[in-house]
């Protein structure tokens, strides 16, 4: 469809968009009703024809409303050049970025015309009458400066004004006043700029790294681009890099389509839009477009804050602040030194003579808490060379020295990624950069998730004999994702070649490479085995080289401090204090194997356990008991029968209570006629429930007049989210076979839900007959990976195919 092009038509003369698409002949203004009707032509097209690529969609928005526009100041006798009234437009339209739903921010300007507010509303009215979103304001030239020095908002709109109709001069006048303005008063308003960004950024998050991003007002969203452009327009800055420009265009894209598929403003990108969004963008899925939106919205964040400390650097100085010195440059380091607030390289300092001074002056920076300038990063990043291999040793010392400050080396490895002096010294590390993850329990892209895990990994350090090769493990642990096979396995290898690379004794590379490959091996055993179970241990003793070696326990100390590192870089709540003791002691198990001692005994029933079992033998009925917060144990005796578990967890779902660990003891006595289960909770919402309860409802579910599946399905339906997500992954089973005792591990991982443990227990309690000999639950946010040992009717209690096939079917079944 054609588009007007250029300024609007004079006194309504033109051509309007009709209905099927063309143009109409006018004489006079359309109405705002023709308006919604042309813009709704423009995003559903009609007769087949293809629909606006965004871009195009963008400026034909624009140009639909700069006619409309001109059109309706025309007939209202906003005249020309002289006329002393104009109607300019701020915000998306001033912009020429105006999204399908975007409001219409526009401003009537007048020099002290009596008749403006009647003009005003004769704009305003028909728009609001046809429920086209208005911003709106009646300013003279005076008011119009006035209101850009006191409101910092209306500012930026300012900054941005476009002549739409009527007075070319006036519009232009205005603007150059309010811009004139802006730049005289830039210094006085600086610390509200850099304090309001701050804010913005605190309340949003980084659009980098959220599952569902804002794309207008994240860290790196659209507002940090308009936030760029003012310090440029206070010539503080040069205008934004290409890399900015190519960013800010994806933003919009990606917002232009999320307004055509949402039909109303919207700019959080949600999961379940992503993939139609991607598609209409002609990328792969939304894995694509989450990788793309990152790597945009890490370039306008960087430059965003690298503008905000370069223009704080050239705020005029006035008065007494004039007068003096230069700030002395101090000394940090060899070559580095600190200059305005900055890292910076001393005068006599060449990356050419010393190889590890980009290093160093990355490790001074995270060290010192001082950003690296900007000018600084782009010059390293022009001269400093390729580090032969192996590296020099100082080189080495100084990674060390950065990966050891924790937090501090956050920004930095940030700072030298945006500017390529990262990926230079790790070429691996782009294929993981700024790949999103998989897992729904991970919250940063796969690049971030390694530099967190690897700070987390700073504070470590004293618990291992070797802290060089526990940050060194954190950084690379998942540098194997993204290349079409297991990570862990890839990784290792990779892992082997960086060691090299970076200088490590083979001996070291050697051990490096197998923190990589079983980093997951503690935090997957603990939490899916049965750690009782001596073929537990001894598998995980064989895994990493058997007993009696030194190295062993090296690296049994490393993966256990990576695994800690690991899981806190991962989500809130990965790590939790009933992993950090599953994981304790496992850890404790095999380094005991290790060492050529006898095993642990298994944990005993304590006192108040005991004595649950005991009240259950004097009077056959349920006894609970319920100890700490947050988490909470909650120990659970009945007497022993099928389906206990089963109702046990159903009565805690009930009461709201969301389990992370279930431990089954089948004879809490010798006679074997009482179970006590243990349980690790926390309560969904509100503190824990009275434990005098919780025994009422189970003590009802054991005599029958408590129906837990019909309790649990209306509970499921006053709180389940209004909204499930359409993107969570269908249920899976895994079998394992390679328990000592001959029985076989039932995996389940899927989405959790209310009373999801009750019914897969139930299905395998009662509907399938098999008895559960442990069990090992595992929540991480909205994912779940349970283990069940389970014991079938065959020789040590093996389950033949046909039996494992109805079993996973009935478990299947109980979890979608």
């Amino acid at each position: 469809m054609g588009v007007a092009a250029g300024p609007g038509p004079r006194a309504g003369h033109g051509r309007a968009p009709g209905r099927g698409g063309g143009w109409t002949s006018v004489t006079g203004p359309a109405s705002a009703e023709d308006l919604v009707k042309a813009r709704g032509v423009l995003l559903e097209p009609v007769d087949g024809r293809r629909r606006l690529a965004p871009e195009a969609l963008r400026t034909a928005l624009v140009d639909l409303h700069d006619f409309w526009l001109a059109g309706r100041a025309a007939a209202l006798g906003i005249g020309g050049t002289g006329s002393g009234i104009a109607l300019a437009a701020v915000g998306a339209l001033g912009r020429r970025e105006l999204a399908p739903h975007s409001d219409l921010d526009l401003v009537l300007l007048h020099e002290a015309r009596t008749d403006v507010d009647r003009t005003a509303e004769q704009i305003w009215y028909p728009l609001w009458d046809a429920g086209i979103g208005l911003d709106h304001s009646v300013r003279t030239p005076g008011q119009a400066v006035q209101v850009a020095a006191t409101d910092l908002r209306a500012a930026f709109g300012l900054l941005e004004l476009r002549h739409i109709a009527g007075d070319g001069e006036l519009t232009d006048r205005v603007h150059s006043a309010v811009r004139t303005a802006w730049r005289s008063g830039i210094r006085g308003r600086f610390d509200e700029i850099a304090d309001g960004a701050s804010d913005r950024w605190r309340r949003n998050g980084d659009v980098a790294h959220r599952v569902e991003p804002d794309l207008k007002n994240g860290h790196g969203g659209l507002r940090d681009v308009q936030l760029v452009d003012a310090l440029a327009a206070a010539q503080l800055l040069d205008r934004p890099a290409a890399d900015v420009a190519a960013a800010r265009m994806l933003l919009l894209d990606v917002r232009t389509e999320l307004h055509r598929l949402a039909g109303r403003a919207r700019d959080v990108l949600r999961a379940q839009d992503a993939d139609e969004v991607a598609t209409t963008l002609e990328m792969g899925d939304r894995f694509e477009l989450a990788r793309a939106l990152s790597g945009a919205a890490r370039a306008v964040a960087f430059a965003a804050e690298v503008g905000l400390r370069s223009a704080r650097a050239a705020l005029p100085r006035k008065g007494l602040a004039a007068l003096r010195r230069p700030p002395v440059r101090r000394p940090l380091d060899s070559g580095v030194v600190e200059h305005m607030g900055e890292v910076v390289l001393a005068r006599d300092a060449s990356a050419a003579r010393d190889p590890a001074l980009v290093l160093r002056v990355a490790a001074t920076a995270a060290r010192t808490g001082l950003p690296v300038a900007a000018s600084t990063l782009h010059r390293l990043s022009e001269t400093a060379p390729e580090l032969k291999e192996p590296w020099p040793r100082d080189a080495l010392g100084e990674l060390l020295s950065l990966l050891g400050t924790g937090r501090g080396m956050i920004d930095v490895v940030e700072a030298m990624d945006r500017t390529g002096l990262w990926g230079r010294l790790l070429p691996e590390w782009g294929v993981v950069r700024d790949l999103p993850p998989r897992d729904r329990a991970h919250v940063w892209t796969v690049d971030r998730h390694l530099v967190e895990a690897c700070a987390q990994s700073a504070r470590l350090t004293t618990r291992v004999g070797r802290p060089d090769l526990l940050l060194v493990g954190a950084l690379l642990h998942d540098i194997g994702k993204g290349r079409g096979a297991d990570h862990s396995v890839v990784g290792a290898e990779l892992a082997r070649q960086i060691g090299h690379r970076l200088g490590f004794p083979a001996a070291d590379v050697e051990i490096l490479g197998e923190l990589v490959r079983h980093h997951l091996l503690l935090p997957h055993t603990a939490t899916r085995r049965d750690l009782d179970d001596p073929a537990t241990v001894e598998r995980v003793v064989d895994t990493l080289g058997g007993p009696g070696g030194r190295s062993s326990t090296l690296l049994l100390d490393l993966l256990a401090a990576l695994a800690e590192a690991d899981s806190l870089a991962t989500g809130p709540g990965v790590w939790s204090p009933w992993k950090q003791r599953l994981i304790g002691d496992l850890t404790q198990r095999a380094r005991a194997l290790m060492a050529g001692e006898p095993l642990p005994r298994p944990a005993e029933l304590g006192a108040d356990a005991r004595a649950l079992a005991a009240a259950v033998r004097a009077d056959g009925k349920p006894q609970v008991s319920i100890t700490g917060d947050r988490p909470a144990s909650v120990a659970v005796a009945m007497p022993h029968g099928p389906g206990t578990l089963a109702a046990a967890a159903g009565v805690l779902a009930l009461h709201s209570l969301e389990v992370h660990a279930a431990e089954i003891h089948a004879a809490a006595d010798p006679s074997g006629d009482v179970v006590v289960h243990e349980f690790t909770v926390t309560p969904r919402f509100g503190s824990m429930p009275d434990p005098a309860l919780v025994r009422g409802d189970l003590v009802r579910v054991v005599a029958g007049s408590l129906s837990l599946p019909e309790a649990l399905a209306r509970k499921e339906r006053d709180y389940a989210p209004a909204h499930p997500d359409p993107d969570a992954p269908a249920p899976r089973v895994l079998w394992f076979d390679d328990e000592a005792s001959g029985g076989v591990v039932l995996e389940l991982r899927g989405t959790d839900r209310i009373g999801l443990l009750h019914r897969v227990a139930s299905a395998l309690e009662q509907e399938c007959g098999l008895d559960l000999r442990w069990a090992r639950v595992s929540t991480l946010g909205a994912s779940v990976v349970d283990s069940f040992g389970v014991s079938g009717p065959g020789p040590g209690g093996a389950l033949a195919p046909d039996r494992r096939a109805a079993v996973e079917h009935a478990v299947l079944t109980a979890a979608g």
